[in-house]
């Protein structure tokens, strides 16, 4: 038997008012001073270290992306080589029938 739940009072909270306008916070932000903490935060402590920049993180996806075109074409090369070595494996099986061949014929 649970004796809390049952003669526990649900508090009614009251409803929540609506968000502001677009205008509203447009206000806001303009009669904001220049000193508010809200806006000022950024200026006192800096960049994020654990962020990096916007010029480091556009190096590094181009450097992904040219990755992946390279591995890309890498692939490519290593289907047609090895299309190649079969071709050529096969060259040489039939050049050494007609090696074979023509000896034959000439003793």
């Amino acid at each position: 038997m649970s004796i809390g739940s049952k003669t526990k009072k649900r508090v009614v909270l009251p409803s929540r008012p609506d968000p502001p306008s677009v205008e509203q916070i447009l206000e806001d932000i303009n009669q904001a001073p220049p000193n508010d903490p809200a806006f000022s935060i950024l200026e006192q402590t800096g960049p994020d270290p654990c962020r990096p920049s916007d010029s480091s993180v556009e190096l590094r996806f181009q450097m992904c992306r040219r990755y992946l075109e390279l591995n890309e074409r890498l692939q490519e090369a290593r289907g047609r080589l090895l299309q190649q070595r079969e071709e050529l494996r096969a060259a040489g099986e039939q050049l050494k029938n007609d090696i074979a061949e023509v000896k034959g014929h000439a003793l």
